[in-house]
């Protein structure tokens, strides 16, 4: 007998956490609407020039790829649903104002991001375009916490991070772009070692800034620490004066609440403000987000955007979500008086399987508890323990 085997880190979801899944799916959804949030379902696959558009080379190297039969071009498998989102902004709504979207569904990765995902997220997230104030990302961090609460994650860890003090270090320094793209590599490994050698041959001002990041993550104390060892940069000085008004805005709404100058994820990707959510039961970030302006700007069209996404069949995972709800056995007849009950124990939600076999399927496996039985000419629900 053949072994169907699926491809590494691909997997069937079955119906338990299908189930759970697809109930924080709902959830989520109903609370980015009563948000204002309008869902959007972008293709699953596309042409790599408006997939790939203004996201760097990570993307690039996640994204499946494949020649279109019809055309003879090149499109891709998405990998990310947040470019789609903004293509749909720039080029389809072409709003003036603030527009605010949100979607989900499935993306594919060349190889995982750890040895204990999957290739497959099931991508749900929140985007707001048309404003550029810190208004803005507060908004969509606190979405991004009401989401996880809905998912029932407790003591969240949230952690910030600015890609413009980098940036402008780099930029006041005359960094080359090379140089630049190893240096960030670096700091995202925190190769201190690595760092003092990659930065010889740099002016010690911004040598020295670029050291220090990697020691600036921490509490409250890092924002202090970066305004005395950083350059008097107005880039840098906007963005902790930023960090600050995040944290008083949200240390409430977290367990804990830290700071990491020197994490910069989607370096090429995001401009600004970038967070992270842990979970006290997991070691990856449960959700991910930040500011992309220059995204809008790779599409023609500059706005502003920030958002946030996560992976529904991670966060799920997290909790055990309410027990599976028993169902009621009916037997298959043709009878009225049977069918309209059955109608009405359904419209009250109630979960009725018909036993088709009629050969007394058992309850235990269609987790019926309880079942239909017809008593003085009345159908009633009768228990089966």
């Amino acid at each position: 007998m053949r072994s169907w085997l699926l491809p590494d880190y691909i997997e069937d979801i079955l119906p338990p956490e299908a189930r759970r899944i697809e109930e924080l799916r709902r959830a989520i959804l109903d609370l980015f609407y009563v948000h204002g949030y309008q869902l959007v379902i972008p293709p699953l696959i596309e042409y790599v020039e408006s997939l790939l558009t203004g996201t760097g080379r990570d993307m690039d190297l996640k994204t499946f790829k494949l020649v279109d039969q019809l055309s003879g071009r090149m499109m891709g498998l998405r990998a990310d649903i947040t470019p789609q989102v903004a293509r749909i902004d720039a080029h389809l709504l072409n709003r003036e104002g603030i527009t605010r979207l949100c979607y989900c569904g499935s993306v594919a990765h060349t190889l995982p991001s750890t040895t204990v995902r999957s290739r497959e997220p099931l991508q749900i997230g929140a985007e707001l375009y048309g404003h550029g104030g810190l208004e803005s990302d507060i908004e969509i961090l606190r979405l991004m916490l009401q989401a996880l609460k809905r998912a029932r994650v407790a003591e969240v860890h949230l952690d910030l991070g600015h890609v413009a003090i980098f940036r402008s270090i780099a930029r006041r320094g005359k960094v080359p772009a090379e140089l630049e793209a190893e240096l960030f590599g670096v700091l995202q490994t925190k190769d201190r070692a690595a760092l003092r050698e990659l930065t010889t041959g740099i002016d010690s001002q911004t040598s020295q800034a670029l050291l220090s990041l990697l020691e600036l993550y921490g509490g409250d104390e890092v924002l202090a620490g970066a305004a005395k060892c950083l350059p008097e940069y107005p880039e840098i000085s906007a963005a902790l004066a930023g960090l600050q008004a995040f944290s008083k805005e949200l240390r409430d709404k977290v367990a804990s609440l830290g700071f990491d100058l020197a994490e910069m994820r989607g370096y090429r990707y995001h401009s600004g403000v970038v967070f992270s959510a842990y979970a006290k039961s997991s070691a990856n970030a449960i959700a991910v987000g930040g500011r992309y302006d220059e995204v809008g700007k790779a599409f023609g069209r500059a706005r502003p955007a920030t958002g946030f996404s996560m992976d529904l069949r991670e966060v799920s995972a997290l909790h055990s979500g309410e027990p599976w709800r028993s169902a009621i056995l009916a037997p298959y007849l043709q009878d009225t008086a049977l069918q309209k009950k059955i109608a009405s124990l359904r419209e009250q939600g109630e979960i009725v399987i018909e036993d088709l076999s009629r050969q007394g399927s058992s309850p235990g496996d269609l987790n019926c508890d309880r079942t239909l039985v017809l008593r003085n000419g009345v159908w009633e629900i009768s228990s089966l323990k």
